[in-house]
């Protein structure tokens, strides 16, 4: 059986072409910068996005952190969004390992930060207080992209407060296919900005953290430190190169897929979804929690891998076709149509 599997764009996997430049990569020792593989990936990725210059990282969360690193010391604070992945979903590693504090503020429905809150919590120069440095910002936030007049203020706000600014763009490429711009023009005036090729793009490792050269050459000393030097990594690289050169414009495709699978999933009684919040490659549906075990017993029967529990994110990625998005619709529909669920 076919698994179609929405829990998320991060268990794609590489194509058979991408196998092929992985197997056919040349490399060298990354950490001693000899390897033409990796040089070439970060030359490539600095440019697209329009960055001084980029270093190849094991995972989003490692670039992430490479960025608070490289943008702050013990007792600075940044300011981050209460659901963002770089506060909620890593650890706490900038806490743990760099003596960080995050300050949380609720994302507005758009996926921004109010910026006359985020003025509101930056902290007086005063030793009682931590020293905010760094605002942080994601782009996708939950599916949503974030408007381009928005990014505009708020590196204009940044600069005027003289604070660095970082963006988690995961999945900046989705947003820039949605939006129909190079990714350059929504990571201009960024400070720092981190990539992840192994989401939408397809890759099976990797991310990159891009920015100013000044701080690309702290977070690639973090990296060593954090134990993320890598050796031959070219063989992973030249996935990451292949997914930059081929996999961008086909974003557009799981766009469409998941329009299609929340207009699929629309009117089941039982199950909620807002078909207008769909912008890129994110389905968020909510049920009555008491059924989440029935539900995903019965979706992994018929080959349909969720997860979540009375809310779902279902994610579309380039292993699950336009046929998979309607087999999954036509499993949910099933699912609460069936008598005594």
């Amino acid at each position: 059986m076919k698994w179609i599997d929405l829990r998320s764009d991060t268990v794609t996997r590489p194509t058979p072409a991408m196998r092929k430049a992985m197997a056919e990569a040349e490399v060298g020792d990354d950490v001693y910068g000899e390897d033409p593989t990796v040089n070439r990936l970060e030359s490539l990725a600095a440019e697209m996005v329009g960055t001084e210059a980029a270093v190849f990282a094991a995972s989003g969360t490692q670039s992430n952190l490479m960025g608070l690193l490289a943008h702050c010391q013990r007792g600075d604070e940044y300011i981050v969004g209460q659901q963002a992945h770089t506060y909620r979903y890593e650890g706490g590693g900038a806490a743990v390992l760099g003596s960080i504090q995050p300050q949380p503020l609720d994302f507005e429905k758009d996926g921004s930060l109010d910026l006359d809150k985020v003025a509101a919590v930056i902290k007086p120069k005063d030793f009682h207080f931590a020293r905010t440095r760094l605002l942080c910002l994601e782009n996708t936030q939950s599916g949503k992209v974030l408007p381009l007049d928005y990014l505009e203020r708020a590196v204009a706000f940044a600069r005027d407060r003289g604070l660095g600014l970082h963006l988690d763009g995961a999945r900046l490429f989705n947003a820039a296919v949605r939006l129909g711009v190079a990714p350059s023009k929504i990571s201009c005036g960024f400070d720092t900005v981190s990539i992840c090729l192994s989401k939408g793009l397809g890759a099976p490792v990797g991310s990159l953290l891009c920015g100013r050269r000044k701080l690309v050459d702290r977070a690639r000393r973090w990296r060593k430190l954090l134990g993320g030097g890598m050796r031959q990594a070219g063989i992973l690289a030249a996935a990451g190169i292949y997914a930059l050169e081929h996999h961008v414009a086909r974003l557009a495709e799981d766009h469409r897929n998941a329009a299609r699978l929340a207009q699929g999933l629309a009117g089941i009684d039982g199950l909620a979804v807002d078909t207008g919040t769909v912008q890129t490659n994110m389905v968020f549906v909510s049920l009555d929690p008491q059924r989440d075990e029935a539900l995903q017993s019965f979706l992994k029967e018929r080959g349909v891998l969720v997860s979540g529990r009375g809310t779902y994110r279902l994610v579309t990625h380039l292993d699950v076709s336009q046929e998979d998005v309607d087999t999954a619709a036509q499993a949910f529909r099933d699912f609460f149509s069936s008598a005594g669920v």
